[in-house]
């Protein structure tokens, strides 16, 4: 874990908090290595009401996963179930996030960064977002925090 990482108590989970495809992706998939932090982490975060922001670009990733993965129907009840939740805002992007986005890209261009990666630093940063539940390093690297239950 890297010095930016940290972690949290349980009682003192991110709000709001970014969920990146790569945690949606663990707590649906129990043969995922990550499977058991990223159940806890969703769990903390329901017990306290925190609000799971998330992008419909996220949601595309995790779709592509699933699908390519498990098959339609798993892939469907992907996005049902994590549309269905209370706790979490969809952000769709917009022009202005996908402008922002070329801005971090251009920023980190030296860094392999996805597209979809750059658009979520312009949303949390829209968002006043410091804080997200992943399992990749990007975000580090573009300043923000990575919550961990360990």
């Amino acid at each position: 874990m890297s010095s930016r990482a940290r972690r949290i108590a349980r009682d003192r989970v991110p709000n709001p908090l970014l969920v990146d495809s790569g945690a949606w992706i663990a707590l649906l998939s129990a043969r995922d290595q990550p499977h058991a932090e990223a159940d806890a982490m969703f769990r903390a975060a329901a017990s306290r009401s925190a609000r799971l922001l998330t992008t419909n670009l996220i949601l595309a990733e995790v779709h592509r996963f699933v699908l390519f993965l498990a098959g339609i129907e798993p892939a469907a009840h992907a996005l049902e179930r994590i549309e269905a939740s209370r706790l979490v805002a969809m952000e769709f992007v917009r022009r202005a996030h996908h402008q922002r986005a070329r801005a971090w890209l251009e920023k980190l261009g030296d860094q392999r960064i996805r597209y979809t990666n750059a658009v979520s630093f312009a949303v949390v940063q829209e968002h006043g977002c410091r804080t997200a539940m992943s399992f990749d390093h990007d975000l580090e690297t573009a300043g923000f925090t990575l919550w961990r239950m360990r």
